[in-house]
């Protein structure tokens, strides 16, 4: 632990006394290099691409919340219970490691795969289909007053439907077909996907390369499924509707993933803004992309700078104390030492679910370590309310003050710095709005002295100097996250290493490659990007 970037990581971890400010700096200033090399600035640094990488459903990063497995189940009527609800029951069999579910007659049924969770994956390996019918999944209460069904219809190898079906008290709420007709026609089996996304929903199926997107709908009209009381009372099953036909499945689960893509990226930081190196690994916050605003949710990722395996740890969704989980994103985490208290800003882009609400950033705290598992962390207002995104925030002890660097739509989204006596409200501008359009502003420590980092549309990664934002150059890359006709509002993400890493530098960015197959607008980017950065 003593190589890693500071003293503060032990501290966190193991020490119980408090180590004075000046014995921190002296720590510190061999490590960032301070009494080193000296005049270093970011134009100073080129950045050479070390590799790429696209998490799409990456089941190597899956985390796990519950899972079918039929060769190994052991007396199923306990370990997954079904629930007939016509008269003429269908039949389920395990048959060596498949669960064959078949009906003569039309019935209607689910079998229990497990607990609920609106910002989950889940997932249903169709290995055979015969007759006509639907299956699919089912969110429901105990009871099954309230049941929320998403299916696909089949007829023999081809899927003719993709249906949402939403019955409140034994009333059909919507039954509505959810199918993107570029997808009619398609040939089963294959794997069945269906994304959650809070307020809304994509669906996929798999067979070989890319998952092909059948289905999407938002619904949190017809039942929201944030609501907290879902998350502890609703459990999740497969569904069946068969009429004269046979289905054959290898399994199923539900599981926190990868997404189709990747982006906004921030580094977990300290209350000062030194990057967060806790066992080895750097923590970022990333989305994981679904489909437009507000359909992605907060992941947390960790990285050992010495390679490019990045890891999916968490996810995070926040609790406003209005009876509705929010899958906010665009957040920058830090932890902060003297109130032992994981802290930092959100954007409110789940405002965009219910038209009465506005895009705000949000302050947010939690005493658990929301990196790890599922975690809810408690939000509210900072009061800075409107088209204002991507904030990074610290205490600058020298000048006694909390800032934010931000972007706000003023003419196009423009790079701005806020200051607070208090960390979640009472912001005002200092400096900005900066000349050039920006995304995925950043605060960065190199060779000892903060710069602002941007990324834009034009095509560069702008450097600006803290805290006035006076324009101080651009990032010098081989091979950058574009090409000539992608978008470039990327965000850069540099990081000071200690010695002993491969290189002085890291900066993890992203592309803006949308996924391909959605209707209408979406926001599905992207794979993600490791430099290597050398001053010249």
């Amino acid at each position: 632990m003593i190589n890693n970037i500071s003293i503060k990581a032990i501290n966190m971890q193991t020490l119980k006394y408090r180590i004075s400010p000046f014995l921190i700096l002296l720590f510190l200033l061999p490590v960032y290099g301070m009494s080193g090399q000296s005049g270093i600035e970011p134009a100073d640094i080129k950045f050479v691409r070390q590799g790429v990488k696209r998490l799409i459903f990456d089941p190597e990063q899956a985390i796990p919340l519950a899972s079918l497995d039929p060769g190994n189940i052991i007396g199923i009527a306990s370990m997954h219970p079904v629930h007939q609800y016509t008269s003429d029951p269908a039949t389920y069999q395990l048959s060596g490691d498949q669960l064959r579910i078949s009906s003569e007659a039309h019935s209607e049924s689910s079998i229990w795969l497990g607990g609920f969770n609106p910002f989950a994956t889940y997932t249903l390996d169709l290995e055979a289909c015969s007759g006509r019918g639907a299956l699919g999944f089912e969110f429901a209460d105990k009871d099954k007053k309230e049941r929320f069904i998403v299916s696909i219809r089949f007829d023999g190898s081809q899927l003719q439907d993709a249906r949402l079906q939403v019955i409140l008290d034994g009333r059909t709420i919507t039954d509505s077909s959810i199918l993107l007709e570029s997808a009619r026609g398609a040939t089963l089996p294959a794997r069945i996907r269906l994304q959650m996304l809070g307020s809304g929903l994509n669906l996929f199926f798999q067979n070989e390369g890319l998952p092909v997107a059948i289905g999407q709908v938002d619904f949190s009209q017809h039942l929201d499924l944030r609501q907290k009381r879902c998350l502890s009372t609703f459990q999740s099953g497969l569904y069946f509707d068969l009429s004269d036909a046979e289905v054959r499945i290898n399994g199923a689960r539900s599981e926190l993933s990868t997404g189709l893509g990747q982006a906004d990226i921030r580094v977990i930081t300290y209350k000062d803004g030194h990057p967060l190196l806790d066992e080895g690994r750097l923590w970022y916050t990333l989305s994981i992309r679904g489909r437009a605003l507000p359909h992605h949710i907060q992941g947390v990722f960790s990285l050992d700078p010495s390679v490019f395996d990045l890891r999916l740890e968490g996810v995070i969704v926040f609790d406003q104390n209005d009876g509705i989980l929010r899958n906010e994103i665009s957040t920058h985490l830090f932890y902060d030492e003297e109130a032992d208290r994981w802290m930092g800003l959100t954007t409110g882009f789940s405002a965009y679910a219910n038209p009465d609400e506005q895009k705000q950033i949000l302050a947010i705290e939690s005493k658990k370590d929301p990196r790890f598992g599922f975690s809810i962390m408690q939000a509210r207002p900072t009061g800075i309310v409107g088209d204002i995104e991507d904030s990074h925030i610290l205490f600058d002890e020298e000048a006694g003050k909390w800032r934010l660097l931000t972007c706000e739509n003023l003419d196009g989204y423009k790079a701005v710095i806020m200051e607070s006596d208090t960390w979640d409200r009472g912001y005002r501008r200092i400096a900005g709005p900066v000349a050039n359009n920006s995304t995925g502003t950043s605060i960065e420590m190199i060779d000892g002295k903060r710069y602002c980092f941007s990324g834009s549309s034009a095509r560069e990664v702008f450097v600006y100097t803290y805290p006035d934002l006076q324009e101080a150059g651009t990032l010098h890359m081989d091979l950058p996250p574009w090409d000539d006709k992608s978008g470039t509002r990327i965000w850069p993400n540099v990081v000071e290493l200690p010695a002993g890493y491969p290189t002085k530098y890291i900066a993890l960015m992203m592309d803006r490659y949308n996924f391909p197959g959605q209707k209408g607008p979406h926001w599905t980017y992207g794979a993600l990007y490791l430099y290597h950065g050398t001053p010249e």
